[in-house]
């Protein structure tokens, strides 16, 4: 039940992440349901078409698309009447990063593959959504961008997986893995926090 309701949650943060992108995109209506569906479900979509979950998530459960309805809805009435907030969107991303990783990475790790792969499938199931978010929004994606974004998300999972493997509660492990990821995002937002750059030589 804690992993259905992260990614429940997860579902409506990243769509009402999408619609804020559209109104700063200055899409119409059906614009801004497609691109918070696209965010809301692209990297979950993409997880259980490559570890061969049938049907994909969405279509079993079609309340999914219900949450990305009613979000997108709630997210369109606000933006009808107030400017999209300026961190708005970045703190709604960094919320939906941080569950999509951890939940991901449990859908992974229920399914008995090894860490590697969770933390390969959590980080993507966080970041798939936003990227295509912003590449049909002609927004250069978060996830290329020189702040903490897959980095955060793999930091998380990480944390997450290391207090699974020393015995820690379940419900503790999540709740730091998302704390890791949230904070490193944030951290990055507000003070810029990177990792180095690399430098050619010439």
């Amino acid at each position: 039940m804690l992993l259905y309701w992260l990614d429940l949650i997860g579902v409506a943060v990243f769509a009402i992440s999408g619609v804020f992108v559209a109104a700063h995109s200055n899409l119409d209506l059906l614009g801004g349901l497609a691109l918070a569906a696209l965010t809301a479900i692209g990297g979950g979509t993409l997880r259980d078409v490559l570890l061969n979950r049938h049907p994909i998530f969405w279509v079993r459960d079609a309340r999914y698309l219900l949450v990305i309805l009613v979000a997108a809805a709630l997210a369109m009435v606000y933006v009808a009447f107030l400017p999209p907030p300026g961190y708005g969107f970045l703190i709604a991303d960094a919320l939906g990063l941080a569950l999509f990783a951890i939940s991901g990475a449990q859908i992974a790790e229920a399914e008995g593959f090894p860490s590697l792969v969770v933390i390969m499938m959590g980080t993507m199931t966080g970041t798939a959504g936003g990227m295509l978010r912003d590449v049909m929004s002609a927004r250069v994606p978060l996830i290329f961008q020189q702040d903490l974004y897959a980095t955060a998300a793999i930091a998380g999972i990480v944390a997450y997986l290391v207090l699974q493997k020393l015995g820690a509660p379940r419900s503790l492990a999540v709740v730091t893995g998302v704390a890791v990821i949230l904070l490193m995002r944030l951290l990055a937002v507000v003070w810029g926090a990177h990792l180095p750059r690399l430098h050619a030589i010439t």
